[in-house]
């Protein structure tokens, strides 16, 4: 049996001892309580009533589990109540960590969470983080709040530790068991209890951090450079549409070196990519550094919706359809293909942007909840497009459906002269009129 070999501990943990709680059942969260449900009894928690009510009846609307998952989860209980907490020893939380409007990290649920755990939190407990934060937020901002509220002390009664998430939104293959696991912890004895309890589950297995604030900064720089890499290829993008040159041919091209990294154009959302980075800049400022290729990767993703809509109107213009009051449609809402997550999508960009000009936009999205999207965007998808109705369509996610139908059924939702721009490879160039 692996115990901590730490005298400062007020009572022996060890693995077997253990009495895990999950804070936070969304993308992250429910798939991470699900396998540790099948090895151990877990606590899942979450304000969210309704999310409750329906995990409780094996239903997921993320649809990262099955209900054959949930069920074979025996070990896990689902409640909001923050009293079924108590009897626990070691916390996971996994709530979100968004920017604001003004592109700066909120935090509040991450504080909001440390307060309901420093609330149940008993000498010798341990807390895991594994929301995406920036290097050193951990200890300066949520152990603060858990000694605040527990009237603890931070390493003589209870422990930390830091295991950045690494799922993948509609990833069917690349799944917690299978995706090797950074881990951490504020005490080397703690650091190897939390990097054998992750083993317990993870197939691929784990990588032990020297330190909290080193799986935190590795957090970052994972989506921050993929952030990057995407910027440099709309960028070329830009330029090659400029010069009358196809991307993705070129790419191709470029491609048949072993060592070219395959990304293409597009737009950039999501929980991380769009958003990782900013918690890094937030950082870098603060200590006194101004960070230039970060913040100009990340405007220039954020500019692609602009222009992939001036492109629009451009060719719109060429071919005399009026744009003012012209019906566009377009297909796919979600920041990904095939999975229902509407966080951070940057289609409301065009869609935004296409209002600008007085078109009447048309979204529709097969994955989507019609509520979540009104919800969060003040858009209502339309459940089936007419056909023949639009001047214009844009492609805008990959959904498989969209692939099926082919180049024939989408452009018969047009009109005989309507513009068809794909933005993600579902068609040949020969088949779309406008493409990244």
């Amino acid at each position: 049996m692996h115990t901590i070999n730490d005298s400062k501990l007020p009572t022996p943990m060890n693995i077997k001892n253990i009495e895990l709680a999950i804070i936070g059942l969304g993308y992250v969260g429910l798939p991470l309580a699900v396998e540790f449900g099948r090895k151990r009894k877990v606590v899942g928690f979450d304000i969210n009533t309704l999310r409750i009510h329906e995990l409780a009846n094996g239903e997921d609307n993320t649809l990262e589990t099955t209900r054959e998952d949930l069920a074979a989860a025996e070990g896990l209980k689902f409640t909001t109540k923050q009293s079924d907490l108590a009897s626990c020893n070691c916390y996971i939380v996994t709530v979100p960590t968004p920017i604001d409007e003004y592109k700066q990290p909120d935090l509040t649920p991450l504080i909001k969470a440390s307060e309901t755990v420093g609330k149940v939190l008993k000498k010798g407990d341990i807390v895991i983080y594994e929301s995406t934060v920036y290097p050193g937020c951990t200890e300066e901002k949520c152990v603060p709040v858990l000694e605040q509220f527990s009237g603890l002390i931070f390493n003589k009664d209870f422990y930390c530790g830091y295991s950045p998430e690494r799922i993948n939104p509609g990833d069917k293959e690349h799944r917690v068991t299978s995706i090797r696991k950074v881990t951490s912890g504020s005490t080397p004895a703690v650091a190897e209890l939390i990097d054998l309890l992750y083993n317990e589950i993870v197939l691929a297995g784990t990588h032990k951090a020297e330190s909290i604030k080193v799986a935190e900064a590795a957090k970052v720089i994972e989506n921050t450079q993929r952030d990057l890499n995407i910027a440099l290829i709309n960028e070329l993008a830009v330029i090659f549409n400029k010069m009358g040159i196809d991307t993705e041919s070129v790419l191709k091209a470029a491609g048949s070196k072993w060592n070219f990294l395959p990304f293409r154009p597009g737009l950039v959302g999501g929980h991380c990519i769009g958003v990782d980075p900013y918690y890094l800049t937030h950082k870098a400022q603060a200590i006194g550094y101004h960070p230039e290729i970060i913040l100009a990767g990340r405007r220039l993703n954020d500019s692609m919706g602009g222009y992939v809509v001036a492109q629009l109107v451009k060719a719109m213009t060429k071919k005399r359809i009026q744009v003012d009051g012209a019906k566009v449609l377009v297909m796919g809402l979600t920041f990904k293909e095939n999975c229902p997550d509407l966080r951070n999508t940057r289609v409301v960009d065009i869609v935004s942007e296409l209002k600008e000009y007085n078109c009447l936009v048309d979204v529709y999205d097969p994955w989507v909840s019609t509520e979540e999207a009104d919800s969060e965007y003040g858009l209502t998808p339309v459940l089936e497009p007419a056909k023949g109705a639009y001047d214009a369509i844009v492609l805008t996610v990959a959904h498989e459906q969209f692939k099926s139908m082919g180049a024939t059924a989408i452009r018969a939702l047009g009109k005989p002269d309507s513009i068809l721009y794909d933005l993600k490879y579902i068609l040949s160039a020969q088949e779309s009129d406008l493409r990244l």
